[in-house]
């Protein structure tokens, strides 16, 4: 029998705990270490979350030369993942990194190129591509249901207080955060509609700070996307719209259109219809009770994250890509600092190729 695949958690903060709680899920699968700079951090997380007594550690290079440590997951602030990122795969260790997986572009090719020089697994987390709704609205992409694909549009009107942004000290701070409303919430939804949509070929982008006091990012971003297939997409991201309302996608076609709300399927629309199109129409209409995070980030739950890491598990069992993985990852910080680009130059900015 083999050994518990053994993950080592960089960062104590609330995210970390979904990804413990996940863990704790897995079969085969275990928290083999911590890692804070305030070990009562640490010590809190155990307790909150009930996982059963790991090491804790101050630094990386501790954790990665710990037994059992097969892999990291890194939830530091946004702009601080490449140094850890860079120490793990050193040392032959396989690389989770919490949206987004850096803050330019740049930054994620760093640590994609040091994955891919020590032979280990990258992968970054969008829990919202396992979502059995989502799923299902990708396979029908797939599968041709919508025709020619002609408009996509995301939604994240969401709303964070000011004592979210104080609390902290990096949130709403560029060189951590990377940016606002659209790095750390709508990038979710970002992700999203590049999945279904494809590359992005051009956007042009507007971004204000209208809510919020002391921070250095955007609250409130609208951005007009062109896809490289001839598509056009509208993308809505805010943390300024209260009480805050949850997010949506929304796939057009010249054959079809469906729209989700959350995990809800609010429209699904084709022509042909289907038989099948009534029964997903019936699986995904009960509300899901949760605002996903619309107005509380810590309303969401962690289903999505134990999905992803136990196919990143497998992934690295199975020697194949997790379904996620880095470049996957870039994708969506790559548009996000183009619509960035593009708000601070009043000018369209085209993605490369």
């Amino acid at each position: 029998m083999s050994s518990p695949f053994g993950f080592a958690i960089i960062g104590c903060g609330m995210i970390a705990r979904y990804h413990a709680r996940a863990i704790a899920e897995i079969p085969g699968a275990r928290t083999a270490a911590l890692v804070s700079r305030t070990p009562a951090n640490a010590h809190k997380l155990i307790a909150e979350t009930g996982i059963p007594e790991c090491p804790i550690f101050a630094t990386v290079e501790e954790a990665v030369n710990a037994p059992g440590v097969d892999a990291v997951i890194i939830t530091t602030p946004s702009g601080a993942h490449v140094e850890p990122a860079l120490t793990a795969a050193a040392a032959g260790k396989h690389v989770v990194v919490e949206k987004p997986l850096e803050i330019t572009g740049p930054r994620c090719q760093t640590i994609i190129d040091a994955c891919d020089k020590a032979k280990v697994q990258l992968c970054t987390i969008f829990p919202s591509r396992f979502a059995d709704s989502n799923v299902t609205l990708k396979a029908a992409v797939d599968a041709g249901k919508f025709g020619r694909l002609t408009l996509g549009e995301a939604s994240n009107k969401w709303w964070r207080s000011q004592a979210y942004y104080d609390e902290g000290g990096w949130k709403g701070t560029q060189a951590l955060d990377g940016g606002g409303a659209i790095m750390n919430q709508a990038i979710h939804n970002v992700d999203l509609l590049l999945w279904m949509m494809g590359p992005a070929a051009a956007v042009c982008g507007l971004t204000a700070t209208l809510a919020h006091e002391r921070i250095e990012v955007e609250d409130t971003a609208v951005a007009a996307i062109r896809f490289r297939n001839g598509a056009l997409g509208f993308l809505t991201a805010t943390t300024s719209v209260h009480p805050g309302y949850p997010k949506q996608i929304a796939i057009h076609g010249d054959k079809g259109s469906a729209v989700i709300e959350q995990e809800d399927v609010l429209k699904w629309d084709f022509n042909p219809p289907t038989p099948t199109d009534d029964e997903i129409k019936a699986r995904f209409a009960a509300k899901v009770g949760a605002s996903g995070g619309a107005a509380d980030p810590k309303s969401i739950n962690h289903e999505g994250h134990r999905r992803q890491l136990a196919d990143f598990v497998d992934a690295v069992r199975g020697k194949r890509l997790p379904k996620v993985d880095g470049r996957e990852g870039k994708k969506s910080v790559e548009l996000i600092c183009a619509i960035y680009e593009s708000n601070r130059t009043g000018r369209l900015v085209e993605l490369p190729a």
